[in-house]
């Protein structure tokens, strides 16, 4: 904690303040008397969809930028007033995690309120690239649900735990029952992450008005044994009584139950879906095809894949392909060519093959960034609940 402390308070007097003074008086308290630095932008969008990023730090003797729209760190060049500028090729229209790593210390950007969750230290900053016409995950002019944040405890891990909810346009005002999805943040993510950086919300709202996808309820649980990291601090260490403890246990049965109970969610296998990314594909594919009695829909976005345990961790499926089919009205999972976990996923593809397990593997550009994952919920959620 010490350390952290330490590292928080250098970043802090490496970058300096990036905003205009408020009065004359505040003039005076600069430096040396001098004038305020004039604010900057962090970051700009041009017509020809670069990034210009900024970051004002005349201490520091190393800056990088990174994030999802480059394949490592890209170094920045410090001009004479100690403004460091990277500005990158044209990108595609999407919106971006990014963050600045000051000699050696990650941060996010301080002139952009548009934060990133994660919920182990590696928060970023968020921008939007837009194209010539609105994207899915775009605000637009339709009709929006509500994003509802819950909390309750969960019987299993004995913790207080959060809930996302999310409800579609008309749910206050209608007596009707909804199916709901299940969706599954990542390793370095938590709750919000699916609705700030996902923008699962904005994308059912768009899919909806376009009549692409039925209206339906999201559930997006914490993914990790333990309370919540949005209630504050909490032992790194989790408790001994909680070390056996996986997520899967508290969604079979203490989300599912709390959802069914505080939503009006239509009840049976048939009108519940699972979703998730990363750690919550691999959580996805233990819970969704280990509870076919309670899961239909099942669909994994660039899961981890543990191949090494796959026969045990899915022994009750591969023992009844055919009834797995049977049950099984969407099993789809996509992958980018360049993520790291592409080749563990082929292999599990090839796997569920040999075993005749009916399911669609879709490859696509790009690596283990969220413009994927937001593409690839723009694909599954219409294919739910038909």
């Amino acid at each position: 904690m010490r350390k952290l402390l330490v590292l928080a308070l250098s970043i802090s007097s490496l970058v300096v303040a990036q905003a205009p003074p408020a009065s004359n008086s505040a003039k005076g308290a600069a430096k040396g008397g001098g004038r305020a630095a004039p604010a900057i932008p962090g970051y700009e969008v041009s017509a020809d969809r670069r990034v210009t990023f900024r970051l004002r730090a005349p201490e520091a003797t190393t800056v990088t930028v990174s994030g999802d729209f480059t394949a490592s760190p890209q170094a920045m060049v410090k001009s004479q007033d100690g403004v460091w500028t990277f500005t990158t090729a044209p990108l595609r229209a999407a919106v971006y995690n990014y963050r600045f790593t000051v000699n050696g210390v990650a941060t996010s950007d301080p002139n952009n309120p548009m934060l990133g969750t994660a919920d182990r230290g590696n928060g970023s900053s968020l921008l939007e690239v837009r194209g010539d016409k609105p994207s899915p995950w775009s605000v637009q002019t339709v009709p929006h649900g509500n994003i509802h944040i819950n909390t309750y405890v969960s019987k299993t891990m004995n913790a207080t735990r959060n809930i996302y909810v999310y409800t579609p346009p008309g749910y206050e005002t209608s007596a009707t029952r909804y199916p709901a999805l299940y969706l599954m943040h990542g390793a370095g993510g938590s709750e919000s992450s699916w609705v700030t950086a996902g923008r699962a919300n904005i994308i059912l709202d768009n899919l909806i008005a376009e009549g692409r996808a039925k209206p339906m309820i999201i559930v997006m649980p914490y993914g990790r044994a333990g309370q919540s990291t949005t209630f504050g601090p909490a032992p790194v260490v989790v408790p001994a009584d909680q070390k056996n403890l996986t997520f899967p246990n508290d969604v079979v049965p203490d989300v599912i139950e709390f959802a069914e109970k505080n939503y009006r969610i239509a009840p049976g296998a048939d009108n519940r879906a699972i979703a998730g990314l990363s750690m919550g594909g691999n959580q996805t594919l233990i819970i969704g095809l280990n509870h076919l009695d309670l899961f239909h829909y099942v669909g994994a976005f660039s899961p981890v894949i543990m191949n090494a345990n796959a026969d045990e961790d899915f022994k009750s499926l591969f023992a009844d392909a055919a009834g797995a089919n049977k049950k099984l009205k969407v099993f789809n999972i996509y992958i980018g060519k360049e993520d790291t976990l592409y080749m563990s996923n082929v292999s599990f593809h090839q796997l569920l093959d040999q075993h005749q397990v009916k399911h669609v593997f879709t490859e696509t550009e790009g690596a283990h960034v969220w413009w994927n994952w937001r593409d690839y919920l723009v694909d599954y959620a219409p294919r739910l609940f038909r």
